[in-house]
């Protein structure tokens, strides 16, 4: 996999004067983790933005930071509610021989039969595995063909996924990530009453007709 490198450099303003910082183009950020103390940092809004939209949670990042490579995940982005725009990134610094623990997330695969057919629905259980390993064996995602679902009541488990090489699952075996379930009773009884409401859709007009007519005499 291509490498992910991001430009950043030291700063020395925090707290509210930040706001300056994003004004100008900037992007407030910290560094921190293995072999490495908290440290502000500042990137380009606009590069930032455009490559961190582009990567998983468990993607592996390069930043370059005053000219010091430092590997490192991206922990958390915070974005600004109305404009959508990144307002400040955590990322942690990891080592290439130590183990680590994080999220990896999940994607289906594949077409399950019934669901194509409309007659069963796919629910999911779990959005990512916890998984263990070297960072330079961590997986951006983990896929789960779902083709084999083929009645309802078919399911997959953690226990049923194998994980790359060199890579634990710690999630419970037994833990559901995705079944086929028929179609909940109130999504047919919505439907019957969608039906009946079309066939009785004219008198209805009429008696509220009448009932205009009537507070109009009034």
């Amino acid at each position: 996999m291509e490498e992910i490198i991001i430009t950043a450099q030291k700063r020395a303003v925090i707290g509210k004067q930040v706001k300056a910082l994003r004004r100008a183009g900037g992007l407030p950020a910290v560094i921190y983790g293995s072999g490495i103390k908290p440290t502000p940092i500042l990137l380009n809004a606009r590069e930032a933005g455009r490559t961190l939209g582009s990567i998983s949670s468990s993607a592996l990042v390069t930043l370059d930071v005053d000219g010091e490579r430092h590997l490192a995940l991206v922990r958390d982005r915070q974005r600004n509610f109305l404009m959508g725009t990144l307002n400040h990134v955590d990322f942690q610094v990891v080592s290439r021989t130590e183990k680590l623990r994080t999220g990896v997330s999940l994607e289906a695969t594949g077409i399950s039969p019934v669901v194509d057919n409309e007659e069963g629905i796919l629910m999911t259980g779990l959005e990512e595995l916890r998984v263990e390993c070297y960072p330079q064996d961590l997986p951006e995602k983990i896929v789960v063909d779902i083709s084999g679902l083929e009645k309802i009541g078919d399911a997959i488990y953690v226990k049923d996924v194998t994980p790359p090489a060199n890579v634990e699952i710690l999630e419970d075996p037994e833990e559901t990530l995705f079944v086929i379930t028929a179609p909940a009773a109130e999504e047919i009884l919505e439907e019957a009453e969608v039906e009946e409401e079309g066939e009785l859709g004219e008198p209805e007009v009429i008696e509220r007709g009448k009932r205009d007519e009537d507070e109009k005499e009034e």
